[in-house]
């Protein structure tokens, strides 16, 4: 049972938070700054002027969210295929003229580690990122590639996802796949720190957009929806979080192909409005079952889009919510810049998924079933 009470307890949260959830999702702006100036250390400007065919990134997990990240920012201003993987088979395509980089938080997740040697294997120039000593740092080494060292002990690569996406902005800035300066990557930890400094446990929940956003969240049936290439990673990331940090299940969208599937849902069974059943006095919790929660908009927005027929279109969903009985939940980004909105949007949907779990009483960082499930793999 979720209880807001719990959100503004801060020394209860404490005691939840066995693995620092909160801490390492507050420092990710710090973290960011330490992974550009790792990057510049690791030689990243060797790929500058590399022209490679195509690129392969490889990152499971809770780093899969990077992969979808590079692939966006590079879909609008790149000239050279991007395509992500999580496990094996690597591409057929893949030779010595293509580049594969791999991201792993412990330089040991299976998925990312196999495609990186079979890359190394083809001859493929690679770049890696994760843990120093690790074996992926070793093969990266004896493959001449390069290897960003990213040792974060204190985080699990769910909250380090803007640390390992720094090598991959500048990566993708280096080989004319988008234009991502340092200085937009420092204005992103600032974005982070913001966000971090609103969203904070000390911060009540009547003040506090993570906060509210998880209540909300916990007490319907949630559509995340975004808009554009960029807009789809911030909803992906938002149900991956919700769903194994937040213990809920969230459903997504991303306008503009999504909005015939979002508004159909407004005329069913979960909508608002009269025609639900939901207020009927005679409902037998016994006969008739539980009462299912009602569905509720999550609407990923940024001003820029203002006078955009995105913008237009976001709108009319919006309404037809509202006119329908759906309750709506906006969260704002007001950056110009289209990474700095996702960063915006990530970090609050990440708190507020974190605050989710608290809610319901649970350690945001630990599950026994995914204790079952990751135990069943290995054994």
């Amino acid at each position: 049972m979720f209880d807001e009470a719990r959100l503004d307890d801060v020394e209860g949260l404490e005691r939840l938070d066995t693995r620092d959830t909160l801490r390492s999702l507050a420092s990710s702006g710090a973290s960011v700054r330490r992974a550009l100036q790792l990057s510049a250390d690791a030689g990243l400007e060797r790929l500058s002027g590399l022209e490679p065919r195509g690129v392969v990134v490889a990152a499971a997990g809770g780093s899969a969210g990077v992969a979808e990240l590079f692939e966006a920012v590079a879909r609008s201003g790149g000239a050279i295929p991007v395509q992500s993987c999580t496990s094996m088979p690597l591409p057929g395509w893949v030779g010595a003229i293509d580049l594969v980089i791999a991201v792993s938080q412990s330089g040991r997740a299976a998925g990312p580690l196999a495609l990186a040697a079979e890359a190394a294997r083809r001859g493929a120039m690679l770049l890696t990122i994760g843990a120093p000593d690790s074996p992926l740092a070793e093969l990266s080494a004896r493959s001449r590639g390069i290897h960003v060292p990213l040792a974060m002990p204190e985080s699990s690569s769910r909250t380090a996802m803007w640390a390992h996406a720094t090598p991959l902005l500048l990566a993708a800035d280096a080989l004319g796949l988008a234009t991502i300066s340092a200085s937009t990557v420092q204005a992103l930890a600032d974005v982070l720190d913001e966000r971090a400094e609103e969203a904070g446990p000390s911060v009540a929940a009547v003040e506090n957009p993570a906060k509210t956003l998880a209540t909300d969240i916990a007490e319907s049936s949630a559509i995340v929806l975004g808009s554009g290439p960029l807009g789809a990673v911030a909803a992906g990331r938002a149900v991956a979080m919700f769903g194994r940090t937040g213990r809920v299940p969230v459903a997504s969208g991303v306008l503009p192909d999504a909005a015939s599937q979002i508004v159909a849902c407004f005329d069913g069974p979960l909508a608002g409005g009269e025609s639900t059943g939901q207020d009927d006095i005679f409902a037998d919790p016994y006969l008739d079952g539980p009462r299912r929660p009602p569905l509720r908009l999550v609407m990923l927005r940024h001003a820029s889009e203002a006078g955009t027929d995105l913008q237009i279109l976001g709108d009319t969903v919006v309404a037809a919510a509202e006119d329908a009985g759906v309750r709506v939940s906006l969260v704002d980004a007001v950056s110009d810049d289209p990474l700095l909105r996702v960063a915006s949007h990530v970090a609050t949907t990440d708190f507020a998924a974190t605050y989710l779990a608290f809610g319901q009483g649970f350690d945001p960082a630990t599950s026994p079933h995914v204790r079952l499930l990751r135990d069943a793999r290995t054994g």
